[in-house]
């Protein structure tokens, strides 16, 4: 499974720097994760991957369990296309050709935390998939 997590904004030198690397490291060992980041929404739109079935960040997307987030990587991955995730910057992105919507909540998250929670939330459900200890 390859993974392309497209987002404005640098994390070197923010708070969260040292937490999107744990677990882009914890990541590597069951699927292939690409952070890219870029300086504006113009510039994401470019880096989006053609192929990818694009997931849109947006607090007005679909709300799920880490369970049922599981079972939707799951699906993704059951379909062969590699996933793209993104993130816009502080005021967020219109994205009409997102196949999906998701959202953490209805609280709004600063970018740079909502890019930790998808790194956690996505290795999360590979250890629920492998029916490893972590989840709880």
């Amino acid at each position: 499974m390859h993974y392309s997590v497209v987002a404005v904004g640098k994390a070197k030198g923010t708070p969260f720097a040292d937490d999107l690397d744990h677990y882009a490291k914890l990541l590597t060992r069951y699927a292939r994760v690409d952070v890219i980041e870029v300086a504006d929404d113009e510039a994401l739109l470019r880096r989006i991957p053609e192929r990818a079935f694009v997931c849109l960040l947006d607090s007005r997307g679909r709300t799920a369990s880490s369970e049922a987030f599981s079972e939707w990587v799951e699906e993704r991955r059951q379909g062969g296309l590699d996933v793209c995730f993104v993130i816009g910057g502080a005021f967020g992105i219109e994205l009409p050709r997102a196949h999906h919507k998701l959202s953490f909540g209805p609280m709004t998250l600063p970018h740079m935390l909502a890019r930790v929670v998808l790194l956690e939330q996505l290795y999360r459900a590979h250890k629920i998939l492998a029916n490893e200890p972590y989840h709880h």
